[in-house]
């Protein structure tokens, strides 16, 4: 069963083995979504949510204390593959998109996409040979994307004006 990553748990939040969780999802309301969630391979049962500055609280079976919740600081949260949360049309997961071979309006290929950091505007890092490009995705940059395909194809000429080599 392939597991799909959505959130990291940065340390544990109080004395009854509540997780302070950095979402890989959109908002961290999106991890309201999950009844169950998997840490290491095995599944713990989602008792509580909450959110809060941009990060999610859960209280999970199976982690009743500060020392219980201490032993799964650091570790990915993730859920199976076919159980994640549907998105809306011309939305991807970040995990969807890399690996995708970035090619160019004409049909150059640039590279693969490596890294998306999210902020104010999405950062896509393509590795390129032995160098890396940057380029923010500000609307008109990406024409299209096919996570079957693996391929999204970005606009040649916004593309050149935006991206730091």
């Amino acid at each position: 069963m392939e597991q799909f990553a959505i959130g990291k748990v940065l340390k544990p939040q109080g004395i009854r083995g509540e997780l302070k969780v950095q979402p890989y999802t959109d908002t961290a309301q999106d991890l309201s979504y999950y009844k169950e969630i998997f840490l290491d391979g095995t599944a713990y049962k989602v008792l509580s949510f909450r959110t809060g500055d941009g990060v999610a609280y859960l209280g999970l079976r199976g982690v009743p204390d500060r020392n219980a919740a201490e032993l799964l600081r650091g570790k990915e949260i993730t859920v199976p593959f076919e159980e994640r949360k549907p998105l809306p049309e011309g939305r991807f997961y970040v995990a969807e998109l890399l690996g995708c071979t970035v090619i160019d309006s004409e049909g150059a290929v640039i590279g693969v996409l490596t890294d998306v950091t999210q902020s104010a505007t999405e950062y896509y890092t393509v590795q390129s040979g032995e160098k890396s490009i940057l380029f923010p995705v500000p609307d008109g940059v990406i024409l299209s994307v096919d996570v079957a395909a693996r391929k999204i194809v970005v606009d040649k000429k916004r593309f050149a004006e935006v991206a730091v080599l």
